[in-house]
């Protein structure tokens, strides 16, 4: 498995169509055999970052399966527009650090 992280800037005009185009492209990644997981995330603290991450079956299943499919045919057609706003694309392995907090302090 492999994760894979984009970062955008997106001004406040165009925030809820990206929000929307988004949501109708997360369509093709439920449909794709490579895409394992993904979420799209808004920074509390500067509302025009956002990041999308995901999981995919590996990197090549990303770049050579999904690229090369339908699926990402259709994607493309809804993120197209915001392509100039990546300001960071890459795809991170996963190391033996991780885990979930315990959810608070018990009294």
């Amino acid at each position: 498995m492999i994760v894979e992280y984009t970062r955008y800037k997106i001004d406040a005009q165009r925030r809820e169509k990206f929000l929307s185009d988004y949501g109708m492209a997360a369509q093709s990644l439920r449909e794709s055999k490579h895409c394992l997981s993904y979420e799209l995330t808004q920074c509390a603290e500067d509302l025009d970052h956002f990041v999308l991450r995901l999981e995919w079956d590996s990197e090549e299943g990303h770049l050579k399966g999904f690229r090369s499919s339908a699926e990402f045919r259709s994607f493309f057609g809804y993120v197209r527009p915001y392509v100039q706003d990546i300001e960071e694309m890459r795809h991170y392995n996963l190391t033996a650090v991780a885990g979930r907090g315990g959810g608070g302090a018990q009294i």
